[in-house]
């Protein structure tokens, strides 16, 4: 089991401007220690910035690759490559009179009163999606056979286009899947070596569209990713790693290679599901049950809402939103996902000025090539990482990344040319003005998805991490309130880190409708049998070690559009099982909604089980108070936005704090991965595990609020 193994493991996670690579190595006492590094990310070819990364980590702390008994991984590539339409040349086939459900999409809209509304493209255009003759009602019982005739006849286009892939999605197949599997022993016979994807496989849930349009991701990637993955897995192996490589999920849990590259849809929000891990485990160090989980890069920002120690799940979830925030404006995926926001607002966010003479940050990212301009690689746009250095936030000499030198010239120079000279400010101005978009940006996503789960997020407690938050996380405690913020150590690497303490983990889903009160327990039992076994063979693939089983319901009351998730308990249902049930579901509906509705049916929907290895948990910490305050001369000027000028602060080396000492700011706390910033009110103290606990002064909320 992963969290057991007490050899060497290397966790890596490739992001959108840089490469974090984390190696985990025991010590003598039995417990481990984590030593990092970070890489510009090879868009080119990723596995080489992978690659780089964990032969240079190896080689500092005198590592033989033969030792290492496992390698994480977790990847943005197959969220780049539906974000940027760059996947295989893919074909849809779906049933007669289906052919354009991914472009009509649902009655949904983003933009209620416009009148103008441009909904997102599909991802497979028109004249690449097919239709056969056959049809299943939702019983999964035949209508319309199979047209074998007029299958053969789309295969027959299918070579001569010579598509790369085929995304197969029939109506009701998540029911019975036989026309989609005959579909699929029919292209092979004549392509054997094309990558086909089933819905009844890649997402067996009721709702085509959302369906449909996941089969249809999945087949779009799993070319470019089977081949990315295998070779990384070769590569490996020729640098000496002889060892297990694992992806991580959406989900949060870890597979094998031969997993992801079946199902690489459900790496699409890889990387980030390891950051959330990452803060719920240090939520439960802390015993903190209602947690802001924040972590910023260089290309996006992602927040999510972790209670009871657990980070909030979702079936489904939007990849590449059209518009900023818009519940609807994205692309549909409906697979278990840890359920976060996530923006264009990371360190490479390129500012810009619209025509309304408006600073705008994103979406666009100046990633790693070429980078910031304060990179000085090519670059000329600002960015926020350029906005940060020129207000002081970070420095040349002590910048994360090994291999880069900031230049405050190019800054400078790349601040006042788009949004100085535009806009009429001087150059402090114009990098205030970046900052405080960004953090107003990423404020406002907090708040829209604490609404969406309809949460109120006072009392929580903010957890921060990834190379950009710390810079920010301060700010972003004012703008909502909170009380408490933490920075963990190892902060600048933390969803590598989050990879090493994942379980191995799957989680298998199906649409089974039945009402409670013409409860079909015996086609309920079989349902959750198989779902069971199914995800226990994922499982299996990476570990032998004990197991839990998570089982749920997807229920709602007749006529209602949506449903809310049901936990069951274990065992078999039977005839007495429905009352229950139904019990259950209102006891959960009274707490979602605040009162429960009478005489009305209620409907299952899908069901869903969970196997995942048992992870032990963390041990308790207890807070330390300030027993020692650093008393430093100010050796930095950087910008206090309580003051809203620029302030002399101190320069503070993390690894020399000790438990118990206090930095007061003005201040900048530096260390190798990332830099934490104070404000004039706020107050870090240093604990025992290393974490970093920032308060701030009672009765404000910053100045420039």
């Amino acid at each position: 089991m992963a969290n057991e193994a007490r050899g060497v493991r290397i966790g890596a996670d490739v992001g959108g401007t840089f490469t974090d690579v984390v190696i985990e190595l025991p010590n003598a006492d039995g417990a481990t220690s984590f030593e990092s590094t970070k890489v510009l990310t090879t868009h080119g070819g990723p596995e080489e910035g992978i690659l780089l990364g964990i032969e240079r980590i190896a080689t500092e702390h005198g590592v033989d690759m033969a030792d290492v008994e496992q390698i994480i991984h977790g990847t943005t590539l197959a969220t780049n490559a539906l974000i940027e339409r760059r996947g295989a040349k893919t074909a849809l086939v779906t049933t007669d009179g289906f052919r354009d459900v991914i472009e009509t999409r649902t009655e949904g809209r983003f933009e209620q009163y416009d009148l103008n509304i441009v909904l997102p493209t599909p991802l497979i255009e028109r004249n690449d999606r097919f239709v056969i003759p056959e049809r299943l009602n939702a019983r999964g019982e035949v209508l319309v056979p199979f047209d074998e005739t007029a299958a053969s006849a789309v295969i027959d286009v299918i070579v001569e286009r010579a598509y790369e892939a085929v995304a197969v999605g029939f109506m009701h197949s998540y029911r019975n899947d036989a026309h989609e599997r005959r579909f699929r022993e029919m292209l092979l016979e004549r392509l054997p070596n094309i990558s086909v994807s089933l819905s009844a496989e890649v997402s067996p849930q009721m709702r085509e569209f959302e369906r449909f349009n996941t089969v249809c991701a999945n087949a779009y990637v799993q070319p470019l990713m089977a081949s990315y993955l295998f070779k990384l897995a070769e590569e490996l192996k020729v640098r000496g790693a002889d060892c297990p490589l694992y992806l991580i999920h959406s989900g949060g849990g870890l597979v094998s290679v031969e997993t992801a590259a079946a199902f690489p849809v459900r790496l699409v929000e890889s990387g980030p599901a390891g950051g959330a891990i990452f803060a719920a485990d240090l939520a439960a160090r802390y015993g903190r049950d209602r947690v802001l989980s924040y972590d910023m890069g260089g290309t996006t920002a992602k927040i999510a809402l972790i209670e009871d120690f657990t980070p909030q799940t979702a079936k489904t979830f939007e990849v590449a939103r059209t518009t900023r925030f818009k519940k609807g404006s994205g692309m549909p995926i409906s697979i278990p996902v840890i359920e976060m926001i996530e923006i264009g607002a990371g360190g490479g966010s390129i500012a810009s000025v619209d025509t309304l003479g408006q600073i705008r940050i994103g979406p666009h990212s100046a990633g790693s090539e070429p980078g910031p301009a304060a990179y000085d690689r090519g670059g000329v746009d600002p960015t926020v990482t350029d906005a940060n250095l020129q207000l002081g936030r970070l420095h040349p000499d002590n910048f994360g990344a090994k291999d880069i030198i900031l230049s405050p010239t190019k800054t400078a120079a790349a601040i006042r040319s788009a949004i100085g000279e535009p806009l009429g400010m001087d150059d402090l101005t114009a990098a205030v003005g970046i900052a405080e978009v960004v953090d107003e940006n990423m404020t406002n996503a907090a708040r829209v998805h604490a609404v969406e789960n309809g949460k109120d997020l006072a009392g929580f407690s903010m957890i921060a991490f990834g190379g950009g938050a710390p810079l920010h996380a301060s700010r972003l405690m004012d703008k909502l309130g909170l009380d408490e913020l933490f920075v963990p150590t190892g902060a600048g690497v933390g969803s590598a880190i989050g990879f090493l303490r994942a379980p191995f983990a799957y989680e298998a889903v199906r649409s089974l409708y039945t009402r409670i009160d013409a409860f079909d327990y015996d086609a309920v039992n079989d349902v959750l049998a198989e779902l069971t076994d199914e995800a226990e063979s994922f499982v299996r693939q990476g570990t032998d070690a004990p197991l839990t089983v998570e089982r749920q319901v997807s229920m709602r009351y007749k006529g209602q559009g949506w449903e809310i998730p049901v936990k069951l308990s274990d065992g078999n249902f039977d005839e007495f099982a429905a009352e229950g049930l139904g019990a259950t579901f209102t006891k959960a509906y009274e707490e979602f909604f605040g009162r429960a509705i009478a005489d009305l049916a209620i409907e299952t929907v899908s069901w869903s089980v969970r196997v995942a290895s048992v992870v032990p948990p963390p041990p308790i910490l207890e807070l330390t108070s300030a027993t020692n305050t650093i008393a430093a001369s100010p050796s930095r000027s950087i910008f206090d936005p309580v003051s809203g000028e620029m302030a002399d602060s101190i320069v503070v080396e993390r690894t020399e704090l000790a438990s118990g000492d206090a930095v007061s700011g003005p201040a900048v706390i530096v260390e190798e991965q990332t830099t934490t910033v104070l404000g004039s009110h706020h107050t870090a103290v240093m604990q025992p595990d290393g974490t970093l606990l920032i308060t701030r002064g009672s009765g404000t909320r910053g100045g420039l609020l």
